[in-house]
């Protein structure tokens, strides 16, 4: 299994390309960057108080633990917030120090 989550349906809905900490993925037209990351690897996000990787805990906008960030420094709720063609997104907190994992 490549991700944590796998689609098992709607996968006739347009492709939509991002880049995630640099690497180019495809999502389809309205997933949530949730559905697009986890669909692409175990974890979500880097944790800000330590080495961990968080993967969201509530999955509807309610525990504020699936924040990521674009590389201009927007900070967006992964759990709720849409794909869009060119997003560029990180996701360890820009001023954050710890070592990535994959």
């Amino acid at each position: 299994m490549k991700g944590r989550f796998v689609r098992l349906g709607e996968r006739e809905r347009a492709p939509v390309r991002l880049l995630v900490d640099g690497t180019p993925i495809e999502a389809l037209q309205g997933d949530t960057l949730m559905v697009a990351l986890l669909t692409q690897g175990p974890a979500l996000r880097q944790s800000e108080f330590d080495s961990g990787r968080r993967a969201g805990f509530c999955l509807m906008g309610a525990c504020q633990d699936c924040w990521v960030w674009t590389r201009a420094g927007e900070r967006l709720r992964a759990c709720s917030s849409e794909v869009r063609e060119g997003l560029d997104i990180l996701t360890t907190q820009p001023e954050a120090v710890w070592p990535l994992h994959g």
